[in-house]
């Protein structure tokens, strides 16, 4: 009876430490590939000289292809555009199960080399996953610009 109870003390302690529904729904969805199609500042007019992922300027990221692996999180990236380096850039990435009240979840990319590990001594980037569908993706990024929030919208589609 002792050994019962242990097994299923175990096995309920593993089921509640795994992934959300919404986090194993949101991996799944993730797989495969996307185009970053166009880099917004929705909250701003103008024109504004924008380094994403301290890697290089929006123009590069606009039309960049990515891939997802859901499986063990990691992908990668290829920028696109006239004096943009086309090297493939990896990361990590993963989902942050705790719902904002706002019901945005954070999504943390984290930059490594092709052995999967980080380039940055760890540190990754925070990000809003505002909508996820089978064919859209949008992150939104919020920064400060002459002290006031400045927010980087980035639309993919699924490929």
């Amino acid at each position: 009876m002792k050994k019962i109870l242990t097994i299923v003390t175990i096995a309920m302690l593993i089921v509640s430490c795994g992934p959300s529904k919404v986090a194993k729904e949101a991996r799944k969805t993730f797989k495969g590939d996307w185009a970053l199609t166009s880099v917004t500042y929705p909250q701003n007019t103008g024109t504004f000289n924008v380094t994403l992922l301290n890697d290089a300027s929006a123009s590069c990221f606009e039309n960049s292809t990515w891939n997802f692996v859901s499986n063990n999180n990691q992908g990668t990236y290829t920028l696109q555009g006239t004096g943009c380096s086309t090297a493939q850039r990896h990361f990590n990435w993963s989902i942050d199960e705790e719902n904002t009240p706002e019901g945005v979840y954070d999504f943390l990319l984290k930059p490594t080399d092709e052995n999967a590990k980080s380039t940055t001594g760890g540190e990754g980037f925070r990000l809003n996953l505002r909508n996820l569908s089978e064919t859209d993706m949008v992150w939104e990024q919020t920064v400060t610009l002459e002290g006031k929030p400045f927010v980087i919208r980035m639309n993919f589609t699924k490929l």
